[in-house]
């Protein structure tokens, strides 16, 4: 009720009313011809109606008004734009330059649509209340749950952590049932022709057997491995009969308040048959590893979809499951036959189907779920390439624009979703139309400098403007073109191939929780050579340009401009391929709490402060730098207070390591669990408490300006390309001098 009530207040009140006349004026005036003086001035004076409406809606409590008004008025400049640029600028001598021109243009009329669409979903997000199951009507039956992990690949160490994590989440005993669902001990794989894999099958089967028995979890495989991730989980459907399914991937891991949280949506209200919770990322990607090294103080680049685009998908009704860290009802599953399987994508896939039937999703925007992010680059794009093609699948064999039942509002959320996946086209024609012009001297964008001036900047100031209300907290400035950038060359390819043959992709598995071993540079780097020298050439090109055609100078300089932010991106880009040494396979996340350590005899060494935490030790901090709690290899015991068991803990441990940094002495642990009730206490410590979680993400969920961001770039793109380079400078050295030794030998 409280949700149709907002959504009608938003679409029928009279500043909706007032905004809606004011679009349409907007709209005629967007076509009103101008040059270029009167254009400019008009598109400043604009500008600052949007800056004065911005210092209201960044204000302690955001209006709606205020941030609608920027929205409209961005349109309007967005709209002058695009009819200047669609009546003036697209004019050549020569086809080559005209067809280079409309694939330039294309790719803006793409951004802009998307960047509307986004609007439209964002203009307004829910923040749901937290309810808990004691806050349930009296009497309130609970519904049981089976708790489902899908597994196929993944080593029984990191299985064992999630498992134990399941088991104790909060929810009645004789409700709560968690199942192991393991597809790489299938029968078909113990029967492999390859008797190597088939031995490996049947280890692993007996393996995970015999941790399911020690932890108390149901183990189920099946006969073969069709259809994936999808018919793992609807072959264990059949064998289980709770009323509503809690999905988590295998490496994440649920806090213990899980199931509180989220069992009363569905309880309230038997039209949910969605509660989706956000994929919190204990550990850096590829690209924060290995070049911006910002994980504890910048957003990371999932944040923007789980903490702004959800709610804001929740606001219209269509947030959507993300294929773990959710809850789902039986009897609505049972509709569709199970979770879909025609895309790869069968979390987003099944969402549509029961969106169509009428039934409604939920976003619980608390980060409940602790999972890792891909080891390796390689890793990274395969991860990348399945929800694209995914998602372009789902846009080309389900039409979310037509498909029945769904309203107009999740049609457009739906659109918004999907079509991103499409970047890749117009992030690589952004970078390629300076290069067409400088090298080639096509007239991919023909105008004169002050048209420039009076029509683009302010249509770029304006976006600018409108990205930063909306997504300021969780996408920084130029980070995100990075990230784009460093994706856009493997997915242009994925993408294409699913226009040829939507139904070719299969699903892959990301792999999860691998160390490296060595450092080394990733083999796709190979293009990024080739883009840094040919937007090299462009330099050279433009230099020549500005020598031989004084009449376009400025042009020239200008187009030199975009080609030097183009170069820094993707120079800095280079950084992300230089695969850094990571022997630590359990990632340390920060605790902020105190503990007592004792040792064997249980005489207190002291009270410390635990640094951080990790599935297998954590780091100890003692004030007094003469503290000294024993010799490496010597059994230790830390004590300290669980918040989510509410009471004390006492975890024996290994003491790996001392040492004194300034007037602290740090203390390494590695936990030893000698036995089930200690192993569940130990993984209650580290990961059950979603106080914790939500205290981090808070801490690095944080707006800057394009200036800050700019100046983030600029430092840290340097040191660890240089690095990459002398790599490469190594590495070539090394194969001569085993050239030589080889030709000596």
């Amino acid at each position: 009720m409280r949700t149709a009530s907002i959504r009608a207040f938003a679409v029928s009140s009279a500043p909706a009313v007032l905004l809606g006349l004011s679009l349409l004026g907007m709209m005629l005036l967007a076509v009103v011809p101008m040059d270029s003086a009167a254009q400019l001035v008009v598109a400043a004076f604009f500008l600052m109606v949007m800056w004065y409406c911005r210092s209201f809606n960044t204000a302690e409590v955001p209006g709606h008004f205020p941030r609608l008004m920027i929205i409209i008025i961005s349109l309007l400049i967005t709209l002058r734009y695009l009819a200047w640029r669609a009546i003036y600028t697209l004019g050549s001598d020569d086809w080559i330059s005209r067809v280079a021109a409309v694939t330039l243009f294309a790719a803006e009329i793409y951004s802009v649509v998307l960047g509307l669409l986004g609007a439209a979903v964002n203009v307004s997000s829910l923040e749901r209340r937290r309810i808990t199951t004691a806050d349930l009507p009296a009497g309130t039956a609970l519904p049981s749950v089976d708790v489902m992990i899908p597994s196929y690949n993944e080593e029984a160490s990191l299985l064992e952590v999630t498992l134990r994590a399941a088991v104790i989440m909060r929810y009645p005993a004789e409700l709560l049932r968690v199942h192991l669902l393991d597809d790489g001990g299938t029968d078909q794989k113990i029967d492999d022709h390859d008797p190597v894999k088939a031995a490996a099958a049947l280890q692993r089967r007996h393996e995970l057997q015999s941790l399911c028995a020690a932890i108390g979890v149901q183990y189920h495989t099946r006969p073969r491995n069709e259809h994936a991730k999808a018919g793992n989980i609807n072959h264990a459907l059949q064998e289980t009969d709770g009323d509503l399914i809690a999905i988590f991937d295998a490496d994440h891991v649920p806090t213990i308040d899980f199931l509180d949280r989220t069992v009363p949506w569905m309880a309230l209200d038997q039209r949910v048959f969605l509660v989706q919770t956000p994929h919190f990322i204990i550990d850096p990607d590829p690209v924060d590893r290995n070049l911006l090294h910002s994980f504890r103080r910048m957003p990371a680049e999932n944040d923007m979809f789980y903490h702004t685009m959800q709610k804001g998908l929740d606001f219209w009704d269509c947030a959507y499951f993300c294929g773990s860290a959710a809850l789902l009802r039986r009897r609505h599953l049972d509709e569709v036959g199970g979770i879909e399987g025609d895309t790869i994508t069968e979390d987003c896939e099944t969402t549509l189907a029961l969106h169509r039937k009428g039934y409604k999703s939920v976003y619980v925007d608390q980060p409940m779920v602790s999972g890792l992010a891909p080891e390796t680059m390689s890793d990274f794009m395969v991860q990348r390439m399945r929800w694209a093609q995914g998602m372009v699948q789902i846009l080309l064999l389900k039409r979310p624009f037509l498909a029945r039942g769904l309203s107009w509002h999740q049609r457009l959320g739906y659109m918004a979703c999907m079509l991103f996946w499409l970047f890749p086209f117009a992030r690589l024609t952004f970078i390629a139309a300076p290069v067409a012009y400088l090298i080639f001297g096509l007239d991919v964008y023909n105008a004169l400098l002050v048209q420039i001036v009076a029509f683009t900047m302010p249509y770029l100031i304006a976006n600018y403007m409108v990205s930063d209300i909306l997504y300021g907290r969780t996408r920084w400035p130029l980070i995100s073109e990075i990230y784009e950038v460093v994706q856009s060359v493997f997915l242009l390819q994925a993408i294409v191939k699913v226009f040829f043959n939507p139904h070719k992709p299969s699903f892959v598995v990301t792999p999860k929780g691998s160390t490296l071993e060595k450092e080394f540079i990733s083999p796709l780097a190979r293009p990024f050579y080739i883009g840094c020298f040919i937007l090299f050439l462009a330099f050279l090109g433009g230099l020549y340009r500005l020598e031989t055609s004084p009449a376009t100078r400025g042009l020239t300089l200008l187009v030199m401009a975009w080609n030097l932010l183009n170069f820094l991106t993707i120079f800095g880009s280079l950084g992300a391929f230089l695969e850094g040494q990571q022997r630590r396979s359990a990632p340390r996340m920060p605790a902020y709490q105190e503990g007592w350590l004792t040792n064997a005899k249980g005489e207190t060494i002291g009270r410390c402060a635990i640094g951080d935490l990790a599935a297998g030790g954590a780091e100890l901090e003692f004030d007094d730098p003469a503290t000294v709690p024993g010799t490496p290899g010597e059994r230790v015991v830390l004590a300290a207070y669980s918040s989510p068991l509410g009471r004390m803990v006492r975890l024996p441990c290994d003491l790996r390591s001392v040492h004194h940094a300034g007037n602290k002495t740090k203390v390494g642990v590695h936990f030893d669990p000698p036995d089930e009730q200690t192993a569940r206490d130990t993984v209650a410590l580290v990961f059950g408490d979603s106080d914790r979680w939500a205290y981090f993400l808070n801490r690095r969920l944080r707006p800057i300006s394009f200036e800050t961001g700019l100046g983030i770039v600029a430092r840290i793109v340097w040191h660890p390309t240089f690095h990459h380079l002398a790599t490469l400078v190594r590495l070539a050295v090394g194969r001569v001098e085993s050239g030589r030794l080889h030709g000596k030998t």
